[in-house]
């Protein structure tokens, strides 16, 4: 039944495209994309090997004590203490594991210090009916305890591809999580009803926020904080600021780099500079009024993947940037914002030839990093002696 509700609203979807092509079709001169990234001599800096044998790593999270708690996409969740892994009790019992699907992302709870609560997100159900989900448990000595999943995002899809998945939480202590619009389904993405690309904000129950932009229509859209995305796999927030920053893949080009607004559509698959995989033309458009636009587009695709907003102290001049981590594009990129502006980008690690899955700010001021390649990696980077 879900599977037919997504046929039927995709017809309806491409019949609205076609007819808003009128409205649209001064939008076809495609915008700039980004200069090219310059590198930085691998001399200024150092890469420490602390952990690997990890089974495709996705996330670490830094607990109190200075230990970390890793996710991998298989289902298993590490613990790295000392520069040992060991396995870590306890999880969801529904991940589906294929392709793409599997154990996504960690985040603690604002108050774990006292509640110790972690929070996974991971691709629940079958091959023939998965989804994105929200799980926490208790983090007890080495194990997940009293673990419920808190929230399923609807509809169910067929398809093993494009979860997003990504979480953080607000200075508010509400949750934001990305859903991608599982591959099959990307005009879905322009339908709010649903969270088929879309950024959901959730209350730590799995609730909805009763101030989220779209509450008062109820259902489904009452968690959608944004919409019109296709697979974000990256969230930085700024607490100065308040600025939230997502990245997503585009399919052939069109990775974007955005900034939230509440409510706002992001336009995918109207507005994209991406090329279908078969080389043609997802849309005549590019851009246009009412979409928000990227602030940021890598062509060809670097596959972004992980992203943090670096707050530490061992790359003084690096502070307020953005670190991308990239997957097809095997370099972490640092992007200088000024003034709440990208306005150039370096690359780093490159030479090493390794598919970077997620950058984190390390409790040492460091720069942290999960390596899908060669033997799942946990990486530490620090400026050359």
């Amino acid at each position: 039944m879900r599977g037919g509700t997504i046929m039927i609203r995709l017809s309806q979807s491409v019949i609205t495209l076609i007819a808003l092509a009128p409205v649209f079709s001064a939008c076809t001169q495609a915008p700039e994309a980004a200069p090219p990234a310059t590198d930085i001599d691998p001399a200024r800096y150092q890469v420490e090997i602390v952990a690997e044998g990890l089974a495709t790593p996705w996330d670490m999270a830094f607990l109190p004590d200075g230990s970390a708690l890793v996710s991998e996409r298989n289902g298993g969740v590490k613990w790295l203490r000392n520069g040992s892994l060991s396995d870590v009790e306890g999880g969801p019992e529904d991940v589906f594991a294929e392709g793409q699907a599997g154990l996504f992302d960690l985040a603690l709870s604002p108050d774990f210090a006292t509640n110790g609560h972690v929070y996974l997100s991971y691709a629940s159900g079958t091959a023939e009916a998965n989804t994105p989900a929200l799980y926490r448990a208790r983090f007890d000595n080495g194990a997940l305890m009293d673990g419920e999943t808190l929230f399923r995002a609807e509809p169910m899809r067929s398809t093993n591809a494009h979860y997003g998945a990504r979480l953080a939480f607000l200075p508010d202590g509400t949750l934001l999580m990305t859903a991608g619009e599982g591959f099959a389904y990307r005009e879905q993405a322009q339908i709010r009803t649903n969270h088929l690309g879309a950024l959901l904000r959730l209350n730590p129950d799995g609730g909805a926020p009763a101030d989220n932009p779209f509450f008062e229509e109820g259902g489904l859209a009452a968690y959608v904080y944004s919409y019109g995305h296709r697979n974000m796999q990256g969230i930085a927030l700024n607490d100065a600021t308040g600025a939230i920053w997502t990245h997503e893949h585009g399919p052939r080009g069109g990775d974007e780099l955005n900034r939230i607004v509440p409510g706002d559509n992001y336009g995918w698959p109207i507005a994209t500079m991406g090329m279908d995989y078969n080389g043609a033309r997802i849309s005549p458009f590019f851009d246009h009024d009412g979409f928000h636009a990227p602030e940021w587009v890598w062509t060809p695709s670097i596959a972004p993947s992980g992203m943090a907003l670096y707050d530490g102290d061992l790359f003084d001049e690096w502070q307020g940037d953005l670190l991308v981590s990239a997957l097809a594009g095997q370099a972490l990129h640092r992007l200088d914002v000024e003034n709440g502006v990208v306005v150039s980008e370096e690359r780093l690690l490159s030479e090493r030839g390794q598919r970077i899955r997620q950058v984190l700010n390390g409790p040492d001021g460091a720069i942290w990093l999960l390596a899908e390649s060669p033997e799942g990696q946990i990486l530490r980077l620090t400026p050359a002696d």
